[in-house]
């Protein structure tokens, strides 16, 4: 989560740009109920879903990490069990080492 779409694009573009993920979507108008330093709170934000390969997580996070305004960001890894074969090819290849 980001707190508005301009951080998320920010985050979005420095992680598909030097190959951390393939593709970033970047879901607005996300509203999240949690508790904070002893209160409820309601905030509006911008979900970020990162497509990578398990390799390449700590970098993606250390860029997420580097790039974030929260104190804690929400980075958390979910296992692909199964995916189309040619979109999970194509995100090995986008997140993979290319001559530029």
């Amino acid at each position: 989560m980001a707190p508005g779409f301009e951080e998320a694009g920010r985050i979005a573009d420095s992680l598909v740009s030097k190959r951390l993920a393939a593709c970033v979507n970047m879901i607005p108008g996300v509203t999240s109920v949690f508790r904070w330093k002893g209160s409820i709170r309601t905030e509006s934000e911008t979900m970020l879903v990162a497509k990578t390969k398990k390799d390449k997580f700590d970098a993606l996070k250390a860029d997420v990490l580097r790039l974030h305004s929260y104190e804690l960001p929400e980075i958390i890894s979910v296992p692909i069990e199964q995916g189309l074969e040619h979109f999970l090819k194509w995100v090995d290849t986008e997140t993979g080492f290319h001559d530029e």
